[in-house]
């Protein structure tokens, strides 16, 4: 009987192409923002915790900020109360508060942390409240006429003022995996939801990591045309929001990327997280499959 050996082939191939990148990240920070739309597809969860298992397996320190906006509006839904949005924020009265809380601090942080734990890993789920490592404040919008701005109330809803890395430091030196629920607390005790593309980055650039990688529900930043552009700088950045071609919601991400980028992390990446394995396929190959911006 003849053996086929192609695939065993392809798969030498596939880790020989990997060695490079683990040899050079060994030791290194990945901070990794899990958004809550590529929570949603079963295998891609799967894969994801495979991804960052292995990420922790072969020397490097993966922390994982998690979203969870769809999670937390079925159940809004359920409970009979609309979600509301203003500027793309939810707008976060008490009782959204506890449903926040319960959602990003409970439900989906403790899937994250088994899924991580069914592969093989060692996680631990917090929030930004432990320890008070998230400090927030309040965030206000403003909106109305340039001649006559309007400060806009949108509830708890806060921004990162600062952060304290011991705990997350704490936790990577001892083998185990962060996963942390993007919600903070100010001097007075009250709890902030944040935006997890803001903590993420802002947690890359307290502790100097190398890479910020954002899974989202698109391909990266695309050209007019619909190609993916990636290895940019800062100003082509720059100059691709000026044109146009980076527009709508894209634009946060990419503010939180050059954010990064322009505080010591080596890179950011924008890779879509509806893929299987897309970290991996993003950080261990040559190509890549999202986009890249170099600090």
């Amino acid at each position: 009987m003849s053996i086929d050996h192609s695939k065993a082939i392809e798969t030498a191939h596939v880790l020989t192409e990997a060695l490079p990148y683990i040899r050079r990240f060994a030791g290194k920070t990945m901070v990794i923002k899990y958004g809550g739309n590529a929570m949603a597809d079963g295998a891609c969860s799967t894969s994801f915790a495979r991804d960052v298992v292995l990420m922790r397996l072969v020397g490097m320190n993966p922390i994982v900020v998690h979203g969870g906006g769809p999670q937390i509006g079925k159940l809004l839904e359920r409970l009979g109360k609309k979600s509301e949005f203003v500027q793309g924020m939810r707008v976060t009265d008490d009782e959204t508060l506890n449903v926040v809380q319960m959602v990003l601090g409970g439900l989906v942080n403790k899937e994250i942390v088994s899924g991580l734990t069914q592969a093989g890993g060692r996680a631990v789920g917090i929030s930004g409240k432990d320890s008070a490592m998230i400090r927030a404040r309040k965030m206000v919008l403003s909106g109305g006429l340039a001649s006559a701005p309007e400060i806009i109330d949108i509830g708890h809803v806060g921004e990162v003022e600062s952060i304290d890395p011991g705990l997350v430091e704490s936790l990577c030196a001892t083998g185990f995996i962060p996963v942390v629920a993007p919600i903070g607390v100010d001097d007075s005790g009250q709890s902030y939801n944040i935006n997890a593309d803001l903590v993420a980055g802002k947690l890359a650039s307290v502790l100097n990591a190398e890479k910020l990688i954002l899974l989202t529900n698109t391909r990266g930043v695309l050209s007019k045309q619909g190609e993916l552009l990636t290895g940019l700088k800062p100003p082509q950045v720059e100059a691709l929001i000026a044109d146009g071609t980076i527009h709508g919601g894209m634009l946060p991400k990419i503010r939180c990327a050059l954010d990064a980028v322009s505080s010591g992390v080596r890179s950011s990446h924008i890779v879509d997280g509806r893929l299987e394995h897309s970290v991996l396929l993003e950080l261990f190959t040559d190509e890549g499959i999202g986009t890249l911006i170099r600090g």
